[in-house]
């Protein structure tokens, strides 16, 4: 069923009156998957002040207990970017549940001991990075590999390669506001889906229960956990599951 464009107000969710959530079938997922994605740029500051304020906050979210961060500093050549991922390895504390993975970089991934590695869309396959990995690794840890994915196909062919979810996107605009057809898409790849969805784009601490509704696992962002308290953030996260 699709849903019909309306302007006829809103929920107290900020949703268009005209959708509504169709019951999910697939599983609830007991507690949301975190993914804070970095980007310094938007600190204040010169280059140094950006670089301590991102590590500062990527340790907040690993006190915070985000399930996982993507170093995404595209605009770092090969060796910048391995000194600042050996630095986020340093601020993640042992023993702590977050998980580094690296944006689209395998060789950095394995030369600073991330976790795993963040694959864009139409990239390597998840299945060839994994090989790849348990060849080249010292240890035995397989890798976690997130995917992004903007359509059905692109989610189900990243769930035959092996992902260990994927990322879909984008669901709201990029101020936040409510719309129809990413909500509706969102719902259905996550029942086609087997592994978790997360979903991205203009979520906020306001629409992310939406995303719940929808069936997705949890939430991905920029901005979301970037700005403000992570402790809160995460908390007020945690506990919009539970009216879903």
């Amino acid at each position: 069923m699709a849903f019909k464009a309306c302007d006829s107000g809103l929920t107290e969710d900020g949703a268009p009156l005209c959708w509504q959530a169709k019951p999910v079938s697939r599983r609830r997922w007991a507690s949301p998957l975190l993914y804070y994605i970095t980007d310094r740029q938007q600190f204040a500051g010169d280059e140094g002040q950006k670089r301590e304020k991102l590590l500062q906050k990527i340790a907040e979210c690993a006190a915070a207990g985000v399930d996982y961060l993507q170093l995404r500093e595209k605009d770092l050549s090969g060796r910048e970017l391995e000194r600042l991922a050996n630095d986020v390895m340093s601020a993640i504390p042992a023993g702590s549940k977050t998980r580094l993975l690296i944006n689209g970089r395998t060789d950095i991934a394995l030369a600073c001991g991330a976790h795993g590695v963040h694959l864009p869309a139409g990239d390597i396959s998840a299945s060839d990075v994994r090989s790849l990995w348990m060849k080249v690794s010292q240890d035995a840890i397989p890798p976690v590999i997130g995917v992004s994915a903007h359509s059905l196909s692109e989610v189900l062919s990243a769930e035959a390669h092996g992902a260990d979810f994927v990322v879909f996107g984008p669901v709201f605009q990029k101020d936040g506001r409510t719309n129809a057809a990413g909500l509706e898409e969102l719902q259905e790849v996550c029942t086609q889906s087997t592994i978790p969805v997360q979903a991205l784009g203009g979520v906020t601490l306001e629409n992310a229960r939406q995303c719940f509704q929808a069936g997705a696992a949890g939430v991905a962002g920029i901005r979301l956990f970037q700005a403000g308290d992570v402790s809160e953030i995460c908390n007020r996260l945690r506990n919009s599951t539970a009216s879903r």
